[in-house]
């Protein structure tokens, strides 16, 4: 069994989540800076067995597009191409940032700490993970 690997694609930096091995937990990686996320994946997916990937979706919460989104189909067609036989699969990450912040509040962090950009962008790839990981079973964590 692959671990599941979710990506929240930013213009400068992009948050990454990936599952255990046996997939019941998602667990923020340290994020990475855009220009080098191909390379990234390419080490991390020579090392591990990655099953799927999830990427971030981004739209507003209207459902329009955001301005995001042409990077992001941007990137999803170069990760279908260097890794076509892994999944790749589209997810809705509306309100992924708000709902970071607002669990790294009730989880007691600093402000300082609050205010570090890539800790948003981490949690927010767990949080697509997670909520991909949840609607895949018959319970709720």
């Amino acid at each position: 069994m692959g671990r599941i690997l979710a990506i929240d694609y930013g213009k400068k930096r992009c948050g990454v989540a990936a599952t255990d091995i046996l997939r019941i937990s998602a667990n923020g990686l340290p994020t990475v800076d855009t220009p080098r996320l191909m390379d990234w994946l390419k080490e991390y997916c020579s090392r591990e067995d990655v099953e799927r990937i999830l990427l971030g979706d981004p739209k507003q919460p209207n459902g329009a597009p955001s301005e995001n989104l042409p990077r992001v189909r941007s990137f999803a067609g170069r990760i279908r191409k260097e890794f076509p036989d892994i999944p790749l699969e589209m997810v809705d990450e509306r309100f992924t940032s708000v709902i970071a912040h607002r669990e790294m509040i009730a989880g007691g962090f600093k402000k300082s700490d609050r205010q570090q950009k890539g800790r948003a962008d981490e949690m927010s790839a767990v949080l697509i993970l997670t909520d991909w990981l949840q609607s895949k079973s018959n319970f709720s964590i």
